[in-house]
């Protein structure tokens, strides 16, 4: 069998298909956006581990703590929003290189801040710069999929995760060792530093190459991944100059994602030839997802759905641990055993996540992790038992796990002229739950005990179950059907 254009001889699947019939400078993209991702989780666990030593430095109560904390959520969503138009103009690549490098430097400020105010501001612009990454890397993520022709987006969060796990460890460690918090950021500083040069060099030396696609091929060329080169690729069509210019028209099967830069060809055949139809239907969401006037489709519910899955993460997160201790009379250490099956599940879904997406199609996909999440915890909230607590918290991590991946990629996909804005939406739709889940559930603790408060993200991941629709194609543009 003839191989395609860009596809190398030999090779077969790793186990998180890094290596499956594709071009070296796709394996080494996405390798070195891989590493955004361990850094900015990485920043992130540091930061959680020395929160009690940045509290100590700064004189703060609880009270005051959370005011603080305020200034970080406040930042993210902040550099959220930002990040949407600049990923859009500058491409995502241009956009996340000064982010990265900044990310572990501007942990090092926190430390330095001897009162509320001075903490408040530095955890804002900590947060702003947080969150123009967080679209950015997504972003670029997003765009690499697009050139791989099949999912590759879960593994990126499953790195993520495992980044968090480092930064967490590297932080108790320091804390063991009675490391000041500004020896832990300097640390921090230093490897987040690494990280981002070697990922961003990385892409500098080895940018996607493109060919310009003929007028009829099966095989249009690869996209263009200029990774911090100013030179932009020649266009196929003319565009306002702040935006980038609009693709090539899409062949059903290409799914876009966004561009660093101007336009440039899409791919359809590759890999994703041989994935599933599920797969395919996936891939094809863009070429029938933008109405004639430009207006988003479906944005907002997948918002609404991304929203909801985060409330369960940001409830797991802050209730697990309390809920298991105070609620089913656990030890302290078991306690603390609730979030690590949460997240080892979590980062283990991820990892096998890409191929479910293959095999099952986004929206079966996310309609079985939403089950899984809501029976597991449901089921283990009614036996109110210790051991079951822990993994009811196991299924509900290892159900949300690809949920906020697919949901991200199919709002990059609703709009492929200006993909920034749309993830850039449902990102902070999604982040807001994440904050707001524990805040729900405290309150409702207020009128009914806390077995029952946790039903809130039970019966949100059942709504995202049964709107898990959402995620399919708009039918503006169906393609016709084969002869």
């Amino acid at each position: 069998m003839a191989r395609r254009p860009g596809e190398p001889q030999g090779g077969g699947c790793d186990g998180i298909g890094v290596r499956c019939g594709v071009a070296a400078d796709l394996r080494r993209a996405r390798f070195a956006g891989s590493l955004l991702f361990l850094l900015f989780g990485m920043a992130l666990g540091v930061w959680t581990a020395r929160v009690p030593a940045v509290k100590d430095a700064a004189s703060l109560t609880d009270g005051t703590l959370s005011i603080a904390l305020l200034g970080l959520a406040a930042g993210a969503i902040t550099g959220q929003q930002l990040a949407g138009r600049l990923v859009d103009r500058f491409g995502p690549l241009r956009v996340a290189a000064p982010t990265a490098l900044a990310e572990g430097l501007l942990l090092l400020p926190t430390a330095y801040s001897p009162a509320l105010l001075s903490l408040t501001a530095a955890l804002f612009v900590f947060g702003v710069n947080h969150g123009v990454l967080n679209i950015a890397m997504n972003a670029n993520a997003l765009r690499t999929q697009q050139a791989y022709g099949r999912p590759i987006i879960s593994s990126y969060h499953a790195v993520y995760s495992i980044g968090g796990f480092a930064g967490a460890a590297l932080g108790g460690l320091c804390a063991h060792l009675t490391w000041s918090a500004r020896a832990t950021f300097l640390v921090t500083a230093a490897l987040t530093l690494a990280l981002a040069s070697w990922s961003l060099t990385w892409l500098r030396r080895n940018p996607l190459r493109t060919t310009p696609a003929p007028a009829a091929t099966e095989h249009p060329a690869l996209p263009d991944q200029p990774a911090l080169v100013n030179q932009p690729t020649p266009t196929t069509q003319s565009a306002p100059a702040t935006q980038p210019t609009p693709t090539a028209q899409p062949t059903p099967t290409a799914q876009p994602a966004p561009s660093d830069g101007p336009a440039t060809a899409e791919r359809s055949g590759g890999a994703l030839a041989k994935t599933s139809p599920a797969a395919a239907s996936s891939a094809a969401a863009s070429s029938a997802a933008v109405l004639p006037d430009g207006r988003l489709q479906g944005v907002w519910l997948l918002g609404v759905l991304a929203f909801c899955a985060l409330v369960g993460e940001g409830a797991a997160a802050d209730w697990s641990a309390v809920y298991l201790r105070d609620t089913l009379g656990g030890t302290a250490g078991f306690a603390a055993a609730g979030y690590a099956a949460f997240a080892v599940a979590m980062t283990g879904a991820r990892l096998v996540g890409d191929r479910l997406t293959a095999l099952l199609g986004p929206v079966l996909l996310v309609r079985a992790s939403a089950l899984v999440a809501a029976a597991g915890l449901g089921v283990a909230l009614l036996l109110r038992h210790p051991v079951a607590g822990v993994a009811g918290f196991a299924c509900l991590g290892a159900g949300l796990a690809c949920i906020a991946p697919q949901v991200f990629s199919t709002a990059s996909a609703r709009n492929p002229a200006n993909p920034g804005k749309a993830l850039a939406r449902v990102v902070s739709m999604g982040y807001a739950g994440f904050l707001a889940g524990p805040v729900l559930i405290g309150a409702a603790t207020a009128a009914v005990p806390l077995s029952v408060a946790l039903a809130v993200p039970v019966l949100l991941t059942l709504f995202v179950a049964l709107s898990a629709g959402a995620l399919r194609p708009p039918r503006t543009a169906e393609p016709a059907p084969a002869a």
